[in-house]
């Protein structure tokens, strides 16, 4: 472990905060990476209509307060030195005086933040493609719905007077976050790269957001959505202000840090981990050999290079966006983790497995898994789902077909319902989901990456079902972190980065995420299993 610039003392903790799609989570990580303490709160959202998905900003800082204050418990204050914020890429709109706005027709403000899973700008985004924009180029070639683009413009079509006009603010929610604590409007570079379409190495294009009709953002240098870019861990101001301070229950005026988008933090937290002595093919290639896959509500994959990459159907080539001096392209699968719920509570027998989980003290997908092996019988558990295939693409396919209008199919369906049935459903779910991570990665592969291992983190790394269909399917060594909460370590990275207590994201990264590793790996089945891949595959492939 490189050694701390500084004087500060051993026991130094960093706090992390992580909003994601239902609940904000924070922790409290020592020197070493070790998680401290954890903490959890939900968050409310709201659907006013089918494909609108809304949030409140006052609604997540408050669920921030409550859990910062839970980690911090019993801790010297005096020892923590630095706090970082990761969330989901959804969009939050204040007025002049930072407050918050309507983006509902209802005209209910509390209701101010578009989810990144939103889909209400269908007709935008389209339009916004059509002009084949040379910034297309760093978006895989079709912007998505879930980017800001499009959402700005539909507010600006449809809640003119409401709301576009009075706009004083449009911050991705991980930056709002940031402002909250600092009083800093500064932005991160991450999600500006990302959802924004700025170019780490040019700013701002003119151009793109005259042709798509949203040239008032031009006006005072961008200042609605941004003028002044941070890299990720980069420090804001002078730190936590007093009052973000006693809401936090923080010591005022520690580093705060420029955030990153959740799935960022993740891949910060994974990355760049030293795993040798394990036997892994990427022990002796470079870092650009490793694909971060972040499994929660969404599967977002994670692969970086030296040079750009373009890759169609896949996000990126983006600079610096996730690690500083690398190019990132980003591949991802829409709700993957919803749909799996979605398919399992919404089957006939989903009230007999509630029942059968409770009374084995059982979450209903720890009794699936078992199930599976009492009905496998001989075979392998794969071959369960000869004659069963999903097309998972229900909300839509994100990578790297970037087609919104997809729809989800399943085929192979029988009279029956039972709890076998509903077992089998949940596994070919789990395999459509793995067989979508290995398309992406052949595209990427096609496009110049080369990658010879996958490093899962996010709540779906934790059913050893979907981490073994990855491996299969993928035909590669899945690594598994022993601290599972990898997110939380991402964005505790940036609050060691902004203390300065290390010089560096890839330093702060090198010494926290590093110590949080085990040997827990699963390589894929032996070559006399591939059988049941190739029927699955070519199953799929003709559902497509």
């Amino acid at each position: 472990m490189a050694v701390p610039s500084g004087d500060q003392k051993p026991e130094s903790y960093y706090v992390g905060v992580d909003v994601g799609t239902g609940s904000v989570r924070a922790a409290l990580v020592d020197q070493r990476g070790t998680l401290v303490a954890f903490a959890e709160q939900p968050i409310n959202q709201w659907e006013p209509q089918f494909n609108h998905h809304e949030q409140s900003s006052e609604d997540i800082w408050a669920a921030c307060c409550v859990v910062t204050k839970k980690v911090v418990q019993g801790i010297d204050l005096n020892q923590i030195r630095g706090l970082g914020f990761d969330a989901t890429c959804s969009l939050v709109v204040l007025d002049k005086q930072f407050r918050p706005l309507p983006v509902n027709h209802e005209g209910n403000s509390h209701q101010n933040i578009i989810m990144w899973l939103d889909h209400r700008a269908v007709s935008q985004v389209h339009r916004i493609n059509e002009t084949k924009h040379s910034i297309l180029q760093y978006v895989g070639g079709v912007m998505s719905v879930e980017m800001q683009a499009p959402k700005l413009l539909w507010l600006k079509e449809n809640l003119r007077e409401t709301c576009w006009d009075k706009a004083g603010h449009f911050f991705d929610l991980p930056d709002f976050l940031s402002w909250k604590a600092t009083g800093v409007t500064a932005r991160s570079l991450c999600s500006l790269v990302c959802k924004w379409t700025y170019l780490a190495e040019e700013g701002w294009d003119d151009s793109f957001w005259k042709m798509v009709g949203l040239e008032d953002l031009i006006a005072d240098n961008y200042s609605k959505i941004g003028n002044q870019v941070l890299p990720p861990g980069a420090s804001l101001g002078n730190g936590l202000t007093p009052e973000a301070a006693k809401d936090l229950g923080l010591p005022a005026g520690i580093a705060v840090a420029a955030s990153l988008i959740d799935a960022h933090a993740g891949g910060l937290g994974v990355i760049g981990a030293d795993v040798r002595g394990y036997g892994l093919a990427c022990e002796e290639q470079p870092v650009t050999s490793r694909l971060a896959v972040i499994c929660g509500t969404s599967s977002c994959h994670m692969g970086i290079s030296k040079d750009p990459i373009f890759v169609p159907g896949i996000w990126g080539p983006y600079f610096s966006a996730m690690v500083p001096g690398f190019w990132l392209n980003e591949g991802g699968q829409s709700v993957t983790g919803k749909l799996i719920d979605h398919m399992v509570q919404g089957h006939a027998a989903f009230p007999e497995l509630q029942a059968k989980a409770t009374a084995r003290c059982q979450s209903v997908y720890a009794y699936l898994n078992s199930h599976l092996d009492l009905i496998k019988k001989a075979q392998p558990v794969g071959f369960l789902t000869v004659d069963l295939h999903v097309w998972p693409d229900f909300h839509g396919n994100r990578s790297p077909l970037a087609d919104l209008t997809l729809k989800g199919m399943v085929t192979g369906l029988k009279l029956s319902q039972d709890l076998d049935d509903l077992a089998i459903l949940y596994l070919a779910t789990i395999q459509a989901i793995a067989f979508g991570t290995r398309l992406i990665i052949e595209a990427m592969e096609a496009a110049g990456h080369s990658i010879s291992t996958l490093f899962l983190c996010g709540g779906l790394s934790k059913n050893p079902l979907f981490v073994k269909m990855h491996a299969d399917i993928t035909g590669m060594p899945v690594v598994l972190s022993q601290e599972v909460e990898s997110v939380l370590v991402g964005a505790a990275i940036l609050g060691a980065c902004a203390s300065g207590d290390f010089s560096s994201v890839q330093l702060s990264s090198m010494n926290i995420s590093n110590n949080c590793w085990s040997s827990i790996m699963l390589w894929p089945l032996p070559a006399e299993y591939w059988g049941w891949k190739r029927v699955s595959e070519l199953n799929l492939l003709w559902a497509g």
